[in-house]
């Protein structure tokens, strides 16, 4: 299976047919898909036919655009047209939207085919895989342990090389979760830096983004799929230069913090020795200066979890409060807990995103990026919402934020962080390299890693 940059360049110079990449992507979704469970549905029939028109454009030399021909996944959160839209709920299966979104939009207009939609957790509600809907996802590593979510089958369908690529969303860390169980690449862009629609309860959090198996690939999207969108009050003008060139530029010196953990959360040791080690690789290869440093932070996962449950919560509790029995037993458990919270709470939790992002973008005037581990474990069974014995409060209505506790904090900052292979378990399963940047400092992120992607190199190890 051919990356993004590869089936471009392939289709624009006539070595590839736009009709047998589709081809090959249904072919290896049919063979994988029944055990991994990426994708929902799938439009086989329209993909084939539409590849056949841009095969003949192609042929004229015509090209609507920079993905001319290569097939996409996308989360079921997001909305195409006239395509069912289940958000991985059993209380929407006949749900299909008027209008695209804006992703989806730019998407299309850069001449990209949709293949089908990809697995979530109900409403994007959780950082495990498991689905009503879709079944519990399975990274192609281990088709027995989780693939993480709640982008879940985006991350499957990218590992597992059933298509070059597929679009995610993030508003606790669900493109960065699912990338380090898969052995992907995400980014979660600062916010607002590609526009999100339909509105969430938790816009503050959220993200759209693409999953990618190359750092290049995910820039290239990201060029595509950044700028403003009057349907998004939150998101931000243009970028002013190319993200896939700044992955072509040498690399300058870096100021590099690295924590090897976070809020003294204890790290699997082997995800402690594969990170330590590429912090070490890209001292020593790419000259920069990589401090390890323990932060004083405070852990905030209650400002996180009174966000998420009391915006999520109250926002779909009303309309699903006569459905709660076809609900994700953990979703609707949510939705219960959300009553409890009352308008000072959640205005005390604003405050407090606010002070603790003041202290994360404080940290970036010493910085200029912190690399962290993406996940403290190793993927755990695949039917199961947490790792084993993992501690827990057992109050909690978001218990994967415990086991997730890199990744939601940089939700609540709204910087651009990325997650990256950087290793292997002894198993071979991959490991998770976190690497956050300023505010707007996307290409910083993104040329760090295609940098150091080029002296780790993952994509050439396909699950077995």
């Amino acid at each position: 299976m051919p990356s993004v940059i590869q089936a471009a360049e392939r289709i624009r110079d006539g070595r590839l047919s736009p009709v047998d990449l589709v081809t090959l992507c249904l072919d290896s979704t049919k063979s994988t898909n029944p055990k991994l469970n990426a994708f929902g549905d799938l439009y086989p029939e329209a993909a084939l036919a539409y590849a056949e028109t841009l095969a003949e454009e192609a042929r004229a030399g015509r090209f609507r655009g920079p993905l001319h021909g290569v097939p996409f996944g996308i989360k079921d959160l997001f909305y195409p047209q006239g395509l069912r839209t289940t958000r991985g709920s059993l209380t929407a299966l006949e749900h299909v939207p008027g209008e695209d979104a804006p992703i989806i939009q730019r998407l299309k207009a850069a001449g990209a085919i949709l293949l089908g939609k990809t697995a979530t957790t109900e409403f994007g509600w959780s950082g495990a895989s498991v689905s009503r809907v879709f079944g519990a996802g399975r990274t192609p590593w281990n088709p027995e342990l989780t693939s993480g979510g709640s982008s879940s089958g985006s991350a499957i369908a990218v590992a597992a090389r059933m298509v070059p690529a597929a679009l995610g969303s993030d508003g606790g860390g669900s493109v960065r979760i699912p990338s380090a169980f898969c052995g992907t690449f995400a980014l979660k862009g600062t916010l607002g830096r590609i526009p999100a629609w339909p509105w969430s309860a938790t816009e503050m959090l959220s993200h759209a983004g693409p999953i990618t198996r190359t750092v290049r690939d995910s820039a290239l999207l990201f060029d595509i799929l950044s700028g403003p969108d009057a349907r998004d009050h939150l998101s931000l003008p243009a970028p002013d230069a190319f993200y896939l060139d700044a992955c072509e530029q040498p690399l300058r010196p870096l100021r590099v913090a690295f924590c090897s953990t976070l809020f003294d959360v204890p790290v699997d040791p082997q995800v402690a020795q594969a990170v330590a080690a590429a912090a070490k690789l890209a001292e020593r290869r790419l000259q920069c200066r990589v401090e390890p440093l323990t932060l004083d932070w405070h852990d905030p996962i209650r400002t996180f979890e009174t966000l998420w449950v009391a915006g999520r919560g109250i926002a779909y509790g009303e309309a699903l409060k006569s459905r709660l029995d076809q609900l994700d037993p953990g979703f609707a458990r949510l939705i219960g807990k959300a009553g409890q919270y009352r308008l000072g709470d959640y205005l005390d939790a604003i405050k407090a995103r606010a002070a603790f992002a003041s202290q994360v973008h404080e940290l970036f005037e010493q910085y200029d990026l912190l690399i962290t581990p993406t996940l403290p474990i190793l993927p755990f069974a695949a039917e199961a919402t947490g790792p084993e014995g993992y501690p827990c409060d057992p109050d909690s209505a978001v218990p994967w934020a415990a086991w997730t506790p890199f990744t939601y904090p940089f939700n609540l900052s709204g910087n651009p962080a990325a997650s990256l292979p950087c290793g292997w378990s002894p198993e071979g399963l991959p490991i998770g390299l976190q690497v956050i940047g300023p505010r707007f400092a996307e290409a910083s992120v993104l040329q760090f890693c295609a940098a150091l992607e080029a002296i780790n190199p993952w994509d050439r190890l396909p699950p077995v």
